[in-house]
């Protein structure tokens, strides 16, 4: 299955919305918007397209209602989801963790375009596993940009056959937070000031 939703967030109104497949997005406050899941998704063979625009002088903030949790499909253990994030307000998106199950592979891609003013907080959390499972796979990247200038490229993997892959003590949980323009911020993780402005937390352990 394949899911696209598109959010478009105004200055003095509420965000319009657009979507298909198993994957549902609905109002919650005035510049709230919830993903929900209208199916099992995603299964192994299932892709996820997520578009959120906020123009300038809006102010969106994106969650979702529950984890996320990816599963093997019938004939594939692999799934992915791509988030297209173009932002000249201000967005918050702060989904709840995603749950790679059994030994499914999921593959995130996110790409982030900044523009003048733009400001952004992008939270993204990841468990390999179920309780006692750990056969899980994930990688996700992140290519944000400000104004066309590369502002940071950054790639996490973890699981089974992962770059970070130990019997002894390999890490099956992250958190990466990025914040642009601001410069520091109360978070978890080890925080990493980028040369164009802002700044990325990440952390790393065995269970969120």
């Amino acid at each position: 299955m394949h899911s696209d939703v598109v959010i478009i967030a105004s200055a003095g109104r509420r965000a319009r919305i657009e979507c298909t497949g198993g994957l549902a997005a609905r109002h919650t406050e005035a510049d709230t918007v919830h993903l929900v899941s209208a199916a099992a998704t995603p299964l192994g063979g299932d892709t996820l397209a997520v578009r959120v625009v906020v123009e300038p002088g809006a102010r969106l903030r994106v969650r979702t209602t529950a984890a996320t949790v990816t599963l093997p499909g019938p004939s594939t253990v692999e799934s992915g989801a791509v988030w297209n994030l173009e932002v000249a307000g201000d967005l918050d998106l702060d989904p709840e963790p995603t749950v790679v199950a059994a030994t499914s592979r999921h593959f995130t891609a996110t790409r982030l375009q900044l523009a003048g003013s733009g400001r952004v907080r992008l939270r993204e959390r990841v468990q390999i596993g179920r309780s006692g499972e750990c056969q899980g796979f994930w990688s996700g990247s992140l290519h944000a940009d400000v104004d066309g200038s590369p502002l940071l490229r950054h790639r996490l993997e973890l699981g089974s056959g992962s770059v970070s892959d130990d019997e002894l003590g390999a890490p099956m949980a992250c958190v990466s937070e990025l914040h642009y323009p601001q410069a520091h911020g109360d978070i978890s993780g080890l925080p990493l000031a980028l040369a164009g402005g802002g700044y990325l937390s990440t952390w790393q352990g065995q269970r969120l």
